[in-house]
């Protein structure tokens, strides 16, 4: 019971980076109908960012609550500006195109993306600076440290932002306008290209965020890291149902805790054959489970009329 409570502890953390990735997807498909695989190269930027930030205002004696908030702000400042550019120069010319072409483009800015940061950063890890002194909380035979529980505080709020966002501000309405028919809400006086970048705006904000989290959360951040997890974070939105904010939500939860328990008990039931490390099979396992049996995902995918 100990061990299956701290997978389900370690699985809503990990869920909760997961949701947040997931977000970024399901905001720019609910509007545009597209799949940005280069979100992920987002994150990793602002993992990057972060980490390289926070160690040269370490290095400064700069105190570290303002450290991290400095670090924070430099990779929203990134992230937001490459995810407008990318919209403004390798989405919008193929709004109109073909379906393949933007998926083709998503996948080309990721490459791209990709080698930038392996030219500016290298090949090596970079490590997250020891700014946060580890405290452990037990719990029913559970344990989870400081840094988990700010991870998932941080996530909570910027998610909680979100829904502010989307459903209480006058933003929001004309997203919400927008994914509901881009041409009527033109003619409605909403302007439709200033909102689909202020989507990617958003979007990139919280995978600056996420970035930063998950760095602080495995030590570590690489060129090559986003990768894997968007990924992941694209399984995690199709499995809530992509378009739908709680459904990114819920898919992120749930494939965290799906990979926290399958990690903790796939040897156990292959009989050592298969070990930890193979625990990333599972959100790929879901992802094939999902498209197969319900595409529309847990919440289902919301459907507009068209006029």
């Amino acid at each position: 019971m100990d061990v299956l409570l701290q997978q389900l502890v370690n699985g809503l953390i990990l869920g909760s980076l997961y949701a947040l990735v997931a977000l970024g997807y399901t905001m720019v498909y609910g509007i545009l109908e597209l799949i940005n695989f280069a979100h992920g190269e987002i994150v990793m930027l602002g993992a990057l960012v972060s980490v390289s930030v926070l160690g040269v205002l370490v290095a400064m004696g700069v105190p570290v609550p303002l450290a991290l908030l400095l670090a924070l702000a430099a990779a929203v400042l990134v992230c937001v500006a490459t995810g407008v550019l990318v919209e403004r120069i390798a989405y919008r010319p193929l709004r109109n195109a073909p379906r393949l072409a933007p998926l083709i483009t998503a996948i080309g800015v990721s490459i791209v993306l990709q080698n930038l940061a392996m030219i500016l950063w290298g090949r090596q890890y970079l490590s997250f600076p020891p700014v946060l002194e580890p405290h452990i909380y037990a719990w029913h035979g559970a344990s989870v440290s400081n840094v988990q529980l700010l991870i998932v505080a941080v996530a909570a709020v910027t998610m909680g932002a979100l829904l502010l966002l989307v459903h209480r501000t006058r933003l929001g309405r004309a997203m919400r306008a927008t994914a509901q028919n881009r041409e009527v809400a033109g003619l409605m006086g909403v302007d439709v290209n200033r909102v689909i970048a202020a989507t990617f705006a958003v979007g990139s904000a919280l995978a600056a965020v996420a970035g930063l989290l998950i760095a602080a959360y495995y030590g570590i951040a690489h060129y090559n890291m986003g990768f894997l997890l968007g990924l992941k974070a694209f399984s995690a939105a199709v499995l809530g149902g992509i378009g739908n904010i709680p459904g990114a939500l819920l898919g992120g939860l749930l494939l965290g805790v799906i990979e926290s328990l399958g990690a903790g008990y796939i040897g156990d039931l292959t009989g050592g054959f298969l070990g930890s490390h193979y625990q990333d099979i599972f959100a790929f396992f879901i992802l094939i489970l999902v498209l197969i049996f319900r595409p529309s995902g847990l919440l289902g995918e919301r459907v507009s009329d068209r006029a």
